[in-house]
């Protein structure tokens, strides 16, 4: 006849088996998924480094077969203009960050206050630019003839410095804050900006971290308002500049073509290519590890309080 120990130890084992076992298949799974996120990296860092011929002749691989440099050092053949574009995309790009999230933080705030008497109005008006716009051609006409910020920074940092998704999302993360938080504050003396400021703000971490990190990606990977006002060598960012790269080196290979001359084989068109992936994307990565504790958190609250 069992004791009452002995049945007490059989119910502690039962859980840690099934804990152990839902851990196992849990850290399996997880490993797998990181796995196939990990092999598109991988083989695009192999391609990188891998000789032209070799890629015609064998298609891409994990590991180089024949290891080569040519692509980097095609491009990086002219490292001031490369570091230039870098200079103008990271100042876009921290410029753009920074005003975007105080702007979209601001108009969140705002929409999300209960007492604001004009709330369903403005965000009828915000919401209602997500289904109609001007189109390109007076969105053009307007920053050429009108605001005259043609071959300027501004013109890579206005158009995209509003974005009503995101004011949508920091709007339903702030209104999960307490009112009796902002109201306290009010009693004390303290304004709606210092209340903006000095509560909402560093409770808002979470939010703020995640649509940052939205919006410093599309300042990031931005080209094509760069091809659309900017003409001057000194203002092009990283992904207009590679855009011309490549574009121009297969022009290069099609005026070969067209005259008869013999195309070289060996142009590393293809591992140039995933060169300029690596040579574009690898920054921002770095800057992922430092706001991911904040990203799962800020986007999961965000989606669904409402």
């Amino acid at each position: 006849m069992s004791t009452i120990a002995d049945i007490q130890t059989k119910k502690v084992r039962k859980p840690n088996r099934d804990r152990l076992v839902l851990s196992i298949i849990g850290y399996t799974t997880l490993t797998v998924l990181a796995l196939f996120c990990i092999f598109p990296f991988i083989l695009v860092v192999s391609s990188s480094l891998s000789e032209e011929s070799t890629i015609i002749e064998k298609g891409f691989q994990l590991i180089p077969s024949k290891f080569s440099t040519e692509a980097y050092g095609l491009l990086f053949k002219y490292p001031a203009e490369m570091l230039r574009a870098y200079g103008v995309t990271i100042s876009v790009t921290v410029i753009g960050t920074v005003l975007g999230l105080f702007l979209t933080s601001m108009t969140a705030y705002v929409l999300s206050r209960s007492d604001f008497k004009w709330r369903g109005k403005f965000s009828f008006f915000f919401f209602f630019t997500t289904l109609f716009s001007g189109g390109l051609v007076p969105s053009y006409l307007l920053i050429i003839n009108f605001l005259h910020l043609k071959d300027t920074l501004m013109v890579l940092i206005l158009p995209m410095m509003l974005n009503v998704f995101y004011i949508i999302v920091m709007k339903s993360f702030m209104s999960s804050i307490p009112d009796a938080i902002t109201e306290s504050a009010k009693i004390d003396g303290a304004g709606d900006f210092r209340i903006f400021l000095q509560l909402i703000v560093p409770l808002s971490k979470p939010a703020l971290a995640t649509i940052g990190l939205f919006i410093a990606l599309a300042y990031w990977n931005d080209w094509y308002n760069a091809l659309l006002y900017i003409s001057k060598s000194e203002l092009m960012p990283l992904q207009y500049y590679l855009y011309k790269m490549l574009g121009n080196m297969d022009g290069m290979r099609k005026a070969m073509m067209a005259s008869g001359a013999v195309v070289n084989s060996d142009l590393p068109t293809e591992s140039l290519k995933m060169a300029m992936t690596i040579v574009a994307t690898g920054p921002i990565l770095l800057a992922y590890p430092f706001i991911q504790k904040y990203f799962v958190q800020g986007l999961t609250v965000g989606a669904v309080k409402g």
